[in-house]
């Protein structure tokens, strides 16, 4: 069966998360005095990024939930451990009014989005929440173009397991081997995608390589041909 429709990763995948915290963490550390504390503004970064990696390997593993993981993320981070919830999430407040400011898409995300719109339907699988997604998607000005958007924190279950890619599939109405999922991944996306039963395409913007028996690219501009590839010109598939 061809493919028929994509399912999207958010993060890193056709929004610039990375850049967003980066910007967004540097101008908060400045704003809370912060900053000299870690040594630089980096060492801060590097801190935070290691605490939002473990903590949120917690909520995908089901053993936390979503706004707790974030809190104990500030309260190590801080080094407060007894910062009560409300404490810790105006402090996330104050960030993410700085992350926000720096949001933006990837160049090549809206282009490849408009090449698809007409032979592909489209959603969304992450691994947030949807009061998250739907309104970073909606500031960015392309929730419209997705049919569904289907999140961890409301299903109860995380990718890389098959429960999640199944239930993103169920919101198209469509067999999993029906649908391509798209994410900066290898491991969570791509091959968690493949095990599920979709067709997982690893978006390996760095360049990283190492993983031959992933479908990879390197940018999302190589996307429409190699879906088209399967599916308009009935060429033989070179997803398998």
């Amino acid at each position: 069966m061809p493919i028929r429709a994509v399912l999207w990763d958010i993060d890193d995948t056709i929004f610039d998360y990375a850049g967003a915290d980066h910007a967004g963490m540097e101008r908060h550390l400045q704003a809370e005095g912060l900053a000299e504390g870690y040594g630089s503004v980096d060492q801060a970064l590097t801190r935070w990024k290691e605490l939002t990696r473990f903590h949120w390997r917690r909520f995908e593993a089901g053993g936390v939930g979503f706004e707790a993981q974030r809190r104990d993320r500030v309260r190590d981070f801080l080094g407060v451990l007894g910062m009560s919830d409300a404490e810790a999430d105006e402090w996330f407040a104050r960030y993410v009014t700085h992350y926000e400011a720096a949001w933006q898409l990837f160049p090549d995300a809206l282009p490849v989005l408009d090449l698809l719109a007409a032979d592909f339907r489209h959603g969304v699988l992450s691994n947030s929440s949807i009061h998250n997604q739907h309104r970073k998607l909606t500031v960015l000005g392309v929730r419209d173009r997705f049919e569904a958007v289907v999140c961890a924190a409301e299903l109860g279950v995380a990718k890389p397991q098959a429960a999640a890619f199944h239930a993103a599939c169920e919101a198209l109405a469509l067999p999993p081997r029906d649908v391509a999922y798209v994410g900066d991944h290898p491991d969570i996306d791509a091959e968690g995608a493949g095990a599920a039963g979709l067709t997982g395409i690893w978006l390996d913007r760095g360049g990283l390589g190492g993983r031959p028996e992933l479908i990879r690219i390197t940018g999302l501009d190589e996307l429409p041909a190699l879906l088209r590839r399967d599916t308009r010109f009935g060429a033989p598939s070179t997803f398998r």
